[in-house]
């Protein structure tokens, strides 16, 4: 065991006699000393790095995704600095520097790294993020829709970290800042209690995806409109007047939200209300209102259309004729074809619609 040992200390001493003979040749020059460590870290960084990247880039190759290959080309920035800055710092030995300068110079250096690798898990995030998203199912945590909520998060825990990091390179004590912040915590949460509530509702609305871009949504209070804006504090409706309306999400979040785009699919169906007089053929009237339906090529073949004959009215035999359009933007205009061909229709087949009639019978004329 021990003449194992004496070998591989005469191998690596062997190895290592180029680089004390020119610590030796150079020690009267500690300044070209410098020079030539930080010299041979640039190099030695370039072939390491050019290394990595390339057998690394040889294994991801061989997948069929395109994100590993972005992660690769944000590894070279950090990875190449990271090996460069450890040069800098032995490069600064030979200098004999006062320790005072020393530790700003190695504090200086540390920060910077930091920033560096910080700036690589900001975008390895966002990376992964977005991969995950584009192959997400429906009920997958990381959907398009809570895709943002997850970034933020991971950009407050990174720059969290970073901070406290920074600050102890440069043995700043946090816990008289941790506590500062604590109570400046507490008054902004009494202070912005509205918008606190508006954020975590944002957080639950993208969480939860009751609704999402594009959908048609109906609000207890009667609004509707396409949803065209999803943020952590507000969600903003576009009506059918072009009118956008800005709804906080503290309000979005305790209201009853009817999504007319939800469901199995995104048809809305249009419900044709029509009353015939007593009298009428009921079975002319529905193949009328079957065909205009049929024939409309706004209405979706499926579902059918159908006609359902509701009640008998005071007047009038009410009857529904019941079809569904491709998307709910489509409703005021379809039902006004609808009700226009069905006036027509009726005209030409006879078919009478009544209305409600008064007749006044004067008994007696006024005396004059």
């Amino acid at each position: 065991m021990g003449d194992n040992q004496s070998n591989q200390a005469g191998v690596l001493g062997e190895l290592l006699a180029p680089f004390q003979s020119a610590t030796e040749i150079f020690s009267d020059y500690p300044i070209v000393l410098s020079l030539l460590i930080l010299v041979l870290a640039f190099i030695t960084a370039s072939i390491a790095t050019t290394i990595v990247i390339n057998v690394i880039g040889r294994l991801v190759k061989r997948t069929n995704v395109r994100w590993d290959d972005q992660l690769i080309a944000a590894f070279h920035k950090p990875l190449f600095w990271s090996l460069v800055f450890v040069g800098a710092v032995l490069a600064i030995e030979p200098l004999a520097l006062p320790q005072t300068a020393e530790n700003i110079f190695q504090s200086i250096i540390a920060t910077t790294l930091v920033i560096i690798w910080t700036g690589f898990l900001l975008r390895f995030i966002r990376i992964v993020l977005r991969a995950m998203s584009r192959g997400a199912r429906e009920h997958s945590m990381v959907r398009p829709q809570t895709r943002p909520l997850f970034e933020n998060l991971g950009l407050i825990i990174i720059l969290a970290i970073a901070v406290y990091l920074i600050f102890r390179s440069w043995d700043i004590d946090m816990t008289a800042w941790l506590a500062s912040a604590g109570v400046v915590g507490i008054a902004v949460g009494f202070a912005a209690k509205d918008t606190l509530a508006n954020l975590f509702s944002g957080v639950f609305i993208l969480a939860d995806a009751p609704y999402k871009i594009d959908d048609y949504i109906v609000l207890d209070s009667g609004e509707r409109g396409k949803v065209t804006h999803i943020g952590i504090r507000s969600t903003r409706l576009l009506t059918r007047g072009d009118v956008e309306i800005t709804i906080p999400n503290s309000i979005m979040g305790n209201t009853r939200v009817i999504n007319e785009s939800g469901g199995p699919h995104e048809k809305y169906r249009i419900q044709v209300s029509v009353g015939v007089a007593y009298g009428s053929d009921i079975d002319q009237v529905k193949d009328v209102l079957m065909e205009i339906a049929v024939k409309e090529p706004q209405v979706c073949d499926t579902p059918e259309p159908r006609v359902r004959f509701r009640a008998f009215g005071a007047s009038s035999l009410d009857l529904d004729l019941l079809c569904w359009t491709e998307t709910p933007e489509e409703r005021g205009r379809v039902l006004d074809i609808l009700n226009t061909t069905i006036y027509k229709r009726f005209n030409a087949e006879g078919i009478e619609i009544p209305y409600s009639k008064q007749d006044v019978y004067i008994k007696e004329m006024p005396g004059r």
